[in-house]
């Protein structure tokens, strides 16, 4: 008859003993915890609220401009070509100094299109708004 003694030497640890591993993975959660917010925040920044405008706008004021992917331009929902489009702000400035574009641009588009709008609404004074989606990218 085999003593206990005798057994237990032979008997061979067959698990893993995980305790320290997850001791060491919440020590990680929770450091990653505290310092993921000091990283993001390192400059104690206001931002200003709102984004009212300080004057009344008038809707004759204002020029939607639409401009796609593949380059077309609409400006105030006509067809427009970027000549055209140009000739017909440069006009509009002239006569109304309180001249608006609002700019609808898919996200897509060229950044050469728009610079050239912009160029053009720099050249002759005009106000620039840029139309952005609010929600966020999922």
């Amino acid at each position: 008859m085999r003593r206990f003694s005798e057994r237990s030497h032979l008997v061979t640890l067959s698990e893993i003993n995980i305790t320290p591993l997850l001791d060491l993975a919440f020590v990680l959660l929770i450091i990653f915890v505290i310092t993921t917010p000091l990283l993001e925040n390192s400059i104690n920044v206001k931002l200003p609220h709102g984004g009212r405008t300080s004057q009344v706008l008038d809707k004759r004021n204002i020029r939607k401009v639409e401009i796609t992917s593949t380059g077309y331009y609409k400006l105030d929902k006509q067809h427009l070509t970027e000549a055209q489009m140009i000739n017909r702000l440069a006009s509009e400035a002239r006569d109304n100094p309180n001249l608006i574009v609002y700019v609808q641009s898919d996200r897509s588009t060229r950044y050469e299109l728009l610079t050239k709008l912009f160029d053009t609404c720099q050249r002759y004074g005009i106000t620039i708004s840029m139309a952005t989606d609010p929600r966020p990218d999922h």
